[in-house]
């Protein structure tokens, strides 16, 4: 099996990036106390861009928990010894991919079939 010690804490490190973003995130989204004062929309405004931040904000903190969902399989899968095998078909994810996304679950073929399965050109 190859060495994947540098994979493995670059995981590590990404994991507790992403954790340290999200805490992050949840804390500012703590509603503030300012209110737009001198605007001739008042309120409406204010609540408009009160939904448009929460849902921006929202979208992100989804990008971030599935970004850590991936890697805490990819080191899952390193405890378990089935590090840089692919999900689907078993066989070595390539270096490459590995080195450019160490949390890759799939080997560039199967990643290539699943993309065209999704746009139904299979």
């Amino acid at each position: 099996m190859a060495d994947f010690s540098k994979l493995y804490r670059r995981l590590k490190k990404e994991k507790i990036q992403l954790l340290e973003r999200l805490e992050q995130l949840r804390a500012s989204g703590q509603p503030l106390a300012e209110r737009r004062e001198g605007s001739p929309f008042g309120k409406r405004e204010e609540e408009a861009n009160g939904a448009f931040e929460l849902e921006k904000r929202l979208a992100l903190e989804k990008g971030l928990r599935e970004s850590l969902s991936e890697i805490e399989r990819a080191l899952q899968k390193y405890d378990t010894g089935t590090y840089g095998l692919c999900d689907s078909c078993g066989q070595p994810i390539e270096q490459a991919r590995l080195e450019a996304l160490p949390q890759a679950s799939l080997c560039l073929g199967c990643k290539t079939r699943q993309k065209g399965d999704a746009k139904g050109t299979r």
